[in-house]
Order: C-alpha cells, then sequence, then structure tokens
C-alpha cells in the first residue's frame, strides 16, 4: 500500500519520469532489426537523458558500427545464423551458441537491466532467453508479416509483445500481443521536406521527376542489373536517379553517374532522399515498408527472396493486398520491370491511389505506443 501511494505521489509531482531505468535492446544483423531498436532506445532516451541503454548484438554484424554512431553502447555476441546452404559455419552454431549464452549471461548480470527488448535477428535470441532464465521482463517487437523464428521461440514467456501485421497465424499469444507497427528514426518524419528542395540538394532540376531506386543497408545485384541496363528507358520517361546501390556495389556502378544520374553506395540523409522521390524502387524489409507508409509515395516494390522464410514477400504482398504498392519479384524483373514502370509513369491516377493507400496505413509514432506500452506494463 505504502509502495502505490508513493508511485501516485512521484507521479502527480512529475518526479516519476526522472526514475532512471536499466534498459537492454538486442536485435540485429540487417536494418529491419537495427533501425526499429534504435527508434526504441531514441524514445526511452528522449524521455528521460538519465536512462541507461545498452544494447546486445552479433560480433561482425552492421549493428556493431550502426549503434555506437546513433551513440548508444554495444556489446557483441559471437553468434551466427542457420545457414541455408551448406557451410562450414554451421558446425560451429552449436559452440557458438553455447558462447553467446554464456556471454550474455554475463553481459546481463554486470548490467542488471530492468527490461530486455528483442527485435529479432541472431543475437536475439540468447539475450532474451538468458533474460528470460534470470526472470527478467523481456518483451518483443516482430517487424515482419511472416513470424520470425528467434521471436516465435521467445514469445511464450514474453510479457509483452509487438507486432506491425496483424498476420502472425497465430504464432503469438493473442492477450499479450498488441499491434502498433513499426518504429521508425524520427528523423524520417520529422524533416521530410518539399520535392523541389530536396530535389537541389541532389543537385537536379526541381520541375522534373525524380526515380529512387533503394537496394537496402546492403544493395541488392539483381535491382542494380535492372537499372543499368533499363537506364536508356528511365531517361525517355524523363527521370532523373537517385540510386543507391550498396557499398560493395559503389566500384562497379560509379562511372554511370551524370547530370540526371547520381550514384550513391548508400544514403545519408534518408527523409531528404524520400522528399525528393516521385516514385521509389527498393526491397520490402520491414524498416522500409515502415518508412514508405510515413512518407506516401507511390512504390514499386522487389523483395530480396534471400532472406529468412521469404519473408520480404510475405511483406510486400501485404501492402500490395491494400492497395499500396506494386509487387514484382526478382524472377519477374527482366520480363516485367520495363513494362511496369513505363505504365505507372504514365498513370497519374494509380499513382495517386497508391500514395493515398499507403499513406492510410502508417504509424509514425510507433516507438512511443510501444514505449509507452512498456511503461504501463512495468508501472514506471
Amino acid at each position: 500500500m505504502l509502495k502505490i501511494k508513493i508511485h501516485w505521489m512521484l507521479k502527480e509531482s512529475g518526479e516519476l519520469k526522472q526514475i532512471s531505468r536499466r534498459i537492454m535492446i538486442s536485435g540485429g544483423g540487417t536494418g529491419g532489426h537495427i533501425f526499429p531498436a534504435l527508434a526504441i532506445a531514441q524514445e526511452f532516451f528522449s524521455r528521460n537523458q538519465q536512462h541507461s541503454i545498452l544494447f546486445v548484438g552479433a560480433v561482425g554484424k552492421m549493428e556493431m558500427n550502426s549503434v555506437p554512431n546513433s551513440g548508444f553502447k554495444i556489446k557483441g555476441l559471437w553468434i551466427d545464423g542457420l545457414q541455408r546452404r551448406l557451410s562450414s559455419r554451421n558446425a560451429l552454431l552449436p559452440l557458438k551458441l553455447l558462447v553467446s549464452l554464456l556471454q550474455a549471461s554475463l553481459i546481463i548480470s554486470k548490467f542488471k537491466p530492468d527490461i530486455v527488448i528483442g527485435t529479432g535477428g541472431y543475437a536475439s535470441f540468447p539475450t532474451l532467453r538468458v533474460a528470460q532464465f534470470l526472470k527478467k521482463p523481456t518483451m518483443i517487437q516482430e517487424q515482419n508479416a511472416l513470424v520470425g523464428i528467434t521471436n516465435k521461440l521467445l514469445s511464450k514467456r514474453a510479457r509483452k509483445i509487438f507486432v506491425a501485421f496483424d498476420s502472425d497465424n497465430g504464432y503469438f499469444p493473442k492477450p499479450k500481443t498488441v499491434n502498433l507497427g513499426i518504429p521508425i528514426r524520427d528523423d524520417i518524419v520529422s524533416n521530410l521536406t518539399e520535392n523541389a528542395s530536396a530535389a537541389i540538394h541532389y543537385g537536379f532540376d526541381p520541375k522534373k521527376k525524380i526515380l529512387l531506386v533503394l537496394g537496402g543497408s546492403l544493395g541488392a545485384k539483381k535491382i542494380n542489373h535492372i537499372i543499368e541496363s533499363q537506364l536508356d528507358l528511365i531517361r525517355k520517361l524523363d527521370y532523373q536517379i537517385i540510386w543507391q546501390c550498396g557499398k560493395i556495389y559503389f566500384d562497379q556502378y560509379a562511372q554511370l553517374e551524370s547530370a540526371v544520374v547520381k550514384v550513391v553506395p548508400f544514403v545519408t540523409h534518408m527523409s531528404v532522399a524520400y522528399s525528393s522521390a516521385d516514385l521509389i524502387v527498393c526491397r520490402a524489409g520491414a524498416a522500409t515498408i515502415a518508412e514508405l507508409c510515413c512518407v506516401g509515395k507511390p512504390s514499386i516494390l522487389i523483395p530480396s527472396p534471400n532472406v529468412a522464410d521469404n519473408h520480404q514477400l510475405h511483406n510486400a504482398r501485404w501492402l500490395e493486398s491494400a492497395g499500396a504498392a506494386i509487387l514484382l519479384e526478382e524472377k519477374d524483373l527482366n520480363k516485367k520491370f520495363p513494362q511496369v514502370l513505363k505504365r505507372l509513369s504514365g498513370d497519374k491516377q494509380k499513382q495517386k491511389t497508391l500514395s493515398k493507400n499507403i499513406s492510410a496505413l502508417a504509424k509514425p509514432h510507433a516507438a512511443r505506443e510501444i514505449v509507452n506500452h512498456i511503461e504501463r506494463e512495468l508501472k514506471w
């Protein structure tokens, strides 16, 4: 009774939010896992800069750079995923899993988190499994239409499960599952600007159309090939192009840059790129889907077939079924891409319909709502 009274007094006085918490977040491997994790962390930090936030990732994966670059600390586990192709890496997986469980135990014992949040990826499983064994409250965030195996395994002992799609096929317990959307980086929404000024940023003519091509955080070989082969068509359709080809492909395509073609290894200011675009060609990762909904631009989605359980295809089908995007599979690129691009470029009404429908799916405040739920659930 005394504890409840003190809690109420602190809340009334406005001092409750100043109580610092120890928050551990684990997820990574791809931007689809990392960016939602960072969005949640940034929301916690914006509420109370005294919170202690620690990320746990996988050694050698992109989160080991992305997280520190965003201002947060991270610890790495020696963990990897099961390779679908024959690989010597699979032979080491049992050993890596055991070592990562021990590493996670040491990290958790030292950090003593008040909450452990998982957003999927290799490091998320050992981190949250150990936290659950140690009776730490855990919560998970699933970004994809097709539920990932890590979150399936962790869901039974999770206190709360945040999803972005209603089609989880019954994998998650309904009473503790809530659909709040995918957390996105705050700058995506807050820094959107006028199309014309964004075009000038890239040195383009603001009166001409811009095609934005995104290959995901690592680049996309097949998308790069089709864009290269259709450059003449794209120019004939009077598009200027911002082409994010990926770091490993940049040297191969840099020589194609011109007054109307901007080739970049990665996009530093995503909000500017999105603002400039009249049409977007991109992958269908979870983070990209969430951002597309918030920027409300017509898009052609080309899901990567080289991801676990082909989950990008399920994401793209969800948008397609809502009349919010056009789905084009990699295997059909050479045959269908020119026709799809020409047809959509010449159909202004279709572009407006796609923009309207995808904007209706936007949940720009997902990170805020997730943190609200966490605070209510833990009575912070």
